[in-house]
């Protein structure tokens, strides 16, 4: 199988597991799902197999930026919730952009943008509110999950395609948007409300610890030890984080959302 039909399959089926896993389980743990880094994870693999491993390596400094600047963009959205979902995205999606440019422009290393994003995400999930949605069961139209496949994978194809032209930090910042996340939390905002978008957003928060701890693993060990080991152990971290985020919403009864 040639780099490109990899590329068209993987990422459509990716984002199908998590739509449904939102269906079946709820807001809080789809957005627990899709803080795993189901785009940019395929994305890095890619830019190191096109590129070099060098270049992925690059990349995850921006990923790693990216961490703390998906939690600004979940605190907005879910501070500007009631203001509909318009204002909350554009809001959201300015505190993305903003917090990002400035990590990026910090010059800070690996260890200090990974010690901000788990910080940063700490904080922000400290604040999100943890009640469950309440609501009727959500219906979406036929046509929802193949729009959502078709906008992921062409976010995948786009960023691999201007990798070299905006640069390694640059293609893990943007590949590193919360496009899933939105996508899901907008659709729940538009048919159960606020609450159920925050839930969303609240469980993105927890599941992007293993989304650092993915990209961290990757930085400290793709060019030493090849793509197989290193992205299977970069895998293994972020399952294991995702676990016990799970755990510990469970436990503070944070994952009885209405499905989706």
């Amino acid at each position: 199988m040639n780099l490109l039909a990899f590329k068209l399959i993987i990422t459509p089926l990716l984002l199908l597991a998590a739509s449904l896993a939102v269906r079946r389980w709820g807001e809080t743990i789809g957005g627990l799902i899709v803080g795993l880094p189901l785009t940019s994870g395929p994305v890095s693999v890619f830019l190191a197999l096109q590129y070099s491993p060098e270049f992925a390596v690059r990349a995850t400094s921006g990923s790693l930026a990216a961490t703390a600047a998906q939690a600004a963009f979940c605190l907005v959205y879910c501070g500007m919730a009631t203001l509909g979902w318009p204002a909350a995205l554009a809001g959201a999606s300015v505190a993305f952009a903003v917090t990002a440019a400035l990590l990026q422009e910090s010059g800070l290393p690996q260890g200090g943008l990974f010690l901000i994003a788990v910080l940063s995400l700490a904080f922000t999930l400290y604040l999100t509110p943890s009640s469950a949605a309440q609501g009727v069961r959500l219906r979406p139209p036929w046509w929802d999950l193949p729009v959502r496949m078709v906008l992921i994978t062409a976010l995948v194809l786009g960023v691999t395609l201007i990798a070299p032209h905006i640069g390694p930090g640059a293609s893990g910042v943007v590949a590193s948007f919360p496009l899933m996340a939105t996508i899901l939390g907008v659709f729940a905002h538009r048919l159960a409300g606020p609450h159920a978008a925050r839930q969303v957003m609240r469980g993105l928060v927890a599941g992007l610890f293993g989304f650092a701890a993915f990209f961290y693993v990757i930085g400290l060990m793709l060019v030493h030890y090849g793509l197989v080991v290193t992205y299977f152990s970069a895998a293994a971290c972020a399952v294991a984080s995702q676990v016990f985020a799970l755990h510990q919403m469970r436990r503070h009864g944070g994952s009885k959302a209405t499905a989706a």
